[in-house]
């Protein structure tokens, strides 16, 4: 078929199925009706009728704005124009719609006008309207791909209407879902319980004793929760470099099999909830815990709660991230060229002189590296300053205690979110900053067959000594998450029992059949499903923006990939909050449903996507997209027949990772769970806050166990895939 007839073909389909959304779908968003169970009252109720029923028998003539910018579209491609006529006509018809359906669902809302100011200048409205729904989604997404082609038409994008088409729509995705919730959130600070702006809001929220107090300092009481949160960053930052370093110094230098152990390592972290080592700890070191119960034996020292604090913090944040520390450096110190130190050995200098001055200087970007991930991943963390903290409070803690504490306050949450935002953001900045300093590049095109040096004796020695003893420690403290499971009562009856995995998963014979009567198996079966449905999105969201990134050019290129590695910098919490805020209201009303919950899945690891994708085209060369398109391949089928399968390790990298996250993650969605929507993390914290901790170890324990047997599947996958080069023959002599 004509490629000019096609691209006709397909947008005249987009204008139709804008037009049957318009007029068979329910317009705005039903939480306790399926769509199924709408569908028949499209013509009746004011709440399940469709946009064309909305404006005539219900008072919503404003939404008469997407129907004129269907039709102007519908004129636009009804038949052939020129590409720049076309391409106008759809510019003004996709903005009448859009521009109409965005102001007015904005500007109105449940009870009428959204701001005062509209409704003294245009009077008093006789209905208002609620969230926007399937209807509306259908009619925006059919603008959104029309305006898209307008650009293209134009001459934008090359001319390329698939391309011009994906930027539209994954800056919409960015805008509503990232941007807009952030915004929404930050500018809350400055509003009080009345609506008024004002900067004094923000600086009575911000500027106080709680915040920013240096009592700590001054021997006089407690440091402020902004201090807090920063010294904790910093020597998490410092003790999870330092030890990471050592970690990847050894087992890439140091003559030893811990191969495949610190892979295991490296991997716990994700494959686990982000408070299993809080908890492994408390049953090592809390009031009922071995090390206090021996103390009371031994020297008859009473058990106390000395751990629960910044140590007792600090130690589990050394366990959980030290792993990201040495998958950091691994790569780097693998990176370094052998030739570049065995040029300096010539010259004749020993080993602990090369180590020095040549190895270590190498090493500096990761260090950065390590360091600021470190950093922001103090910050971010919730589990275990919730778990551990005691009466050392830091902003993640305090952001959730303002929204479900006794002192509902959401404004304080915004303004305490201000502050964890521009620290981590100032982080960030200062990470790429650093990274893009001088150049660190010792691999090349060339080839490089020299031996990496050996460690010094010295230099060994320490990684010995200190990394030695972590890993063993690190093995005790998963090994006491693991069996506190199975355990009666950890400090006073260590007698083994199922009961706990009986609470939380047991099965019956009822009289219908199997009955899951465990407490846990709902929120597992929801955590389960709704990670199933964000992850492929996600994956696949995260790869298309990649791709975008990598293979075009296009103006706002940099705001874009800002926009789309965003949520790596924002804390969880603050997420969290931020979609409290922003779509709790109309025109996006999706609190307390799962779609919010999978949303926050989607757009919180989509980072992981992104980088994936950018990491695997820096490996595609350029010349196989180009020769499809010389043989007259669209850009959509170069995409899905060339590039797609050379992406697989990406794509499944993605989809892993972003399940995984999904199924561990707590702080970005302890906000958003409701009891319909409980998940396995907010399981687990219900139960150690009211001190069951075996229930809660069981599940943890199963939890592990199912993350260790998807991961360990995929990464079978992956390690299987082959290209097909041709093998060597070895002809007989």
């Amino acid at each position: 078929m004509n490629p000019a007839l096609r691209l006709q073909r397909a947008l005249q389909g987009w204008v139709v199925f804008g037009l049957l959304g318009f007029a068979l779908l329910p317009w705005y968003f039903l939480q306790q009706m399926s769509l199924a169970e709408a569908l028949p009252g499209i013509w009746a109720g004011a709440e399940t009728a469709s946009a064309a029923a909305q404006a005539l028998q219900h008072g919503r003539p404003w939404l008469w704005s997407g129907l004129a910018g269907l039709l102007v579209c519908g004129a636009a491609v009804a038949r052939p124009w020129p590409a720049r006529a076309q391409g106008r006509l759809l510019l003004v018809g996709s903005l009448i719609g859009l521009l109409g359906l965005l102001a007015s669902g904005f500007a109105i809302g449940a009870t009428g006008w959204a701001f005062a100011s509209l409704e003294s200048v245009w009077g008093a409205l006789p209905t208002g309207q609620y969230g926007m729904g399937w209807g509306a989604a259908v009619v925006l997404l059919s603008l959104l791909v029309l305006f898209g082609a307008a650009l293209a038409r134009l001459g934008g994008f090359r001319g390329d209407v698939f391309v011009a088409v994906a930027v539209v729509g994954c800056t919409a995705l960015l805008a509503l879902f990232v941007v807009y919730p952030v915004l929404r959130s930050l500018v809350a600070a400055w509003v009080d319980d009345a609506g008024a702006y004002a900067w004094v809001h923000l600086l009575d929220r911000v500027a106080t004793e709680r915040v920013w107090g240096l009592g700590c300092v001054q021997g006089e009481g407690r440091c402020g929760v902004a201090w807090n949160t920063l010294w904790l960053a910093f020597i998490t930052a410092t003790g999870t470099t330092v030890m990471g370093t050592l970690l990847a110094l050894w087992a890439e230098r140091g003559g030893t099999r811990l191969s495949k152990p610190l892979n295991i390592l490296a991997m716990l972290p994700i494959i686990t909830p982000p408070f299993v080592v809080g908890l492994g700890l408390i049953l090592l070191f809390g009031r009922a815990g071995l090390f206090n119960q021996g103390l009371e034996w031994a020297f008859g020292i009473e058990p106390g709660r000395w751990f629960y604090g910044v140590f007792g913090i600090w130690l589990a944040q050394m366990f959980a991230f030290t792993p990201i520390a040495f998958m950091i450096m691994r790569g780097v110190v693998q990176g370094v060229s052998p030739s570049m130190e065995e040029a300096a050995q010539t010259l004749r200098a020993s080993r602990m002189q090369t180590f020095w001055t040549v190895t270590l200087p190498l090493l500096k970007p990761g260090l950065a590296n390590a360091f600021l991930v470190g950093f922001i991943e103090s910050m971010a963390d919730f589990g275990n300053p919730i778990i551990l903290g005691g009466q050392y409070a830091v902003l993640s803690t305090e952001i959730f205690f303002a929204i479900v504490g006794a002192a509902l306050d959401p404004g304080m949450a915004a303004a305490l979110a201000l502050v964890l935002t521009a620290f981590a953001l100032a982080v960030f900045l200062v990470q790429r900053q650093v990274l893009s300093g001088s150049s660190f590049t010792t691999v090349s095109g060339k080839g490089d067959a020299g031996v990496a040096m050996a460690l010094p004796p010295a230099v060994l020695r320490v990684c010995r000594s200190v990394a030695g003893p972590w890993l063993l420690f690190t093995v005790v403290v998963y090994l006491f998450a693991f069996a506190g499971g199975f355990v009666q009562t950890w400090g006073r009856d260590f007698t083994f029992t199922l009961a706990h995995f009986k609470t939380a998963f047991d099965v019956q014979m009822g009289e219908f059949g199997w009955v899951f009567a465990g407490t846990a198996w709902k929120s597992l079966f929801t955590t389960l499903s709704l990670s199933a449905m964000a992850a492929p999105i996600c994956a696949g969201v995260g790869l298309l923006m990649a791709w975008l990134l990598a293979r075009t050019e296009f103006r706002g290129k940099a705001a874009f990939e800002f926009s789309a590695l965003l949520t790596f910098a924002i804390p969880g919490t603050v997420l969290g909050v931020s979609y409290i805020l922003a779509f709790n209201v109309p025109p996006v009303e999706l609190t307390g449903t799962g779609l919010v919950i999978v949303l926050c899945f989607v757009f919180r690891n989509l980072p992981v996507g992104v980088r994936a994708g950018t990491a695997a085209f820096k490996q595609l060369d350029r010349s196989l997209d180009e020769a499809s398109q010389m043989l007259r391949a669209s850009t959509l089928t170069t995409l899905r027949r060339v590039v797609l399968p050379l992406l697989k390790p990406a794509l499944v990298a993605a989809l892993v990772y972003s399940f995984v996250r999904s199924m561990t993650t707590v702080s970005a969605v302890i906000f958003l769970v409701t009891a319909q929507y409980e998940l396995a993390t907010t399981y687990i914290i219900g139960r150690v806050g009211n001190g069951d901790y075996g229930v809660a170890l069981a599940y943890c324990t199963v939890l592990m166990v199912l993350m260790s047997a998807i991961t360990w599947g995929i990464q079978k996958l992956v390690g299987q895939r082959q290209l097909g080069r041709r093998a060597t023959v070895v002809t007989p002599a």
